[in-house]
């Protein structure tokens, strides 16, 4: 994935459309396979979402999505389905073909080891623009303070489109572009490094890119989980948004003691969830991207 695909053909370069739609292609199935796990483990994501957003234990956070009934359990969840497959589709499609133009023009300029994190986070700068009025409105969605005022996905909609671009959909832009930029960055450039080590101790090609992508998400949510407690926290009130990144983070950091401990609250939740889809997905796509080859 992280490696220009090979040209096809009589060499004069018309494989390389080909190779590129490939990309998205594979992205794109492997996503939409692991949004199964998507939606198994979607009520710990959202347990994850209550914690982050009320500082609450995990029982009490269980507790209250219990109380809420099995109806409003799977409240929000359309986004991320969407998102996890549109977003395989482009982020693993613009940093193959990003990847592509870099080997290309960049020549003796920049280490060949470091173009696929560098095409990495071009492709998840694009990503956060694309991407961000999903999560804005599945965090709106996943809000029990929001129901009786916003009690469906339309209600929501309206509302956010009512409200300035930075207000409304665009809430958390910053924030989100960079957590979104350094974890693609991240996973693309680890990648490949952790599969070949895992692959050297003799595990097959499949387990390997499972393992692969387990640890690197592992890695990379523990590194950026406060970004995401903090997107959580920006976007979950619709109306209020007058706050920016920074004065949203010091009532952050002060809601929370202070403390880091109670700043990662659920970030356990969060790795599990990502290291089953990512895993999922990093596996998939290899195989499909080596069947290719």
């Amino acid at each position: 994935m992280a490696r220009t695909a090979d040209l096809r053909g009589d060499g004069d370069g018309h494989g390389e459309p080909v190779a590129r739609f490939q990309s998205y292609l594979h992205g794109g199935t492997s996503s939409l396979v692991s949004t199964l796990p998507t939606v198994i483990v979607f009520p710990v994501y959202k347990t994850v979402f209550r914690q982050q957003i009320h500082n609450t234990p995990v029982h009490q956070a269980v507790g209250q999505l219990y109380k809420e009934g099995p109806v409003k359990l799977y409240r929000g969840v359309v986004p991320p389905l969407l998102m996890r497959t549109l977003n395989g589709t482009l982020l693993f499609g613009l940093q193959d073909s990003i990847h592509h133009q870099l080997s290309l023009s960049s020549q003796n300029v920049v280490s060949a080891s470091a173009l696929p994190a560098l095409a990495g986070f071009g492709a998840g700068i694009v990503e956060a623009v694309v991407f961000t009025p999903f999560e804005r409105v599945q965090n709106v969605l996943q809000n029990g303070q929001n129901d009786r005022q916003l009690p469906s996905l339309k209600s929501v909609l309206v509302k956010l489109k009512a409200q300035r671009m930075s207000s409304g959909f665009y809430r958390a832009f910053l924030p989100i572009t960079v957590r979104n930029a350094l974890g693609s960055s991240l996973y693309f450039g680890l990648k490949g490094p952790v599969c070949a080590v895992v692959a050297g101790q003799g595990l097959s090609p499949v387990a390997s890119s499972f393992v692969s992508g387990t640890l690197t998400s592992m890695a990379i949510s523990l590194a950026l989980y406060p970004l995401s407690v903090l997107v959580a926290n920006m976007q979950a009130q619709v109306g209020a948004e007058k706050k920016g990144v920074w004065l949203c983070w010091k009532d952050l950091w002060r809601s929370r003691g202070r403390s880091v401990a109670l700043l990662y609250r659920g970030g356990s939740l969060v790795i599990l969830r990502s290291c089953i889809t990512w895993g999922i997905t990093t596996a998939i796509y290899d195989l499909q991207k080596k069947s290719s080859d």
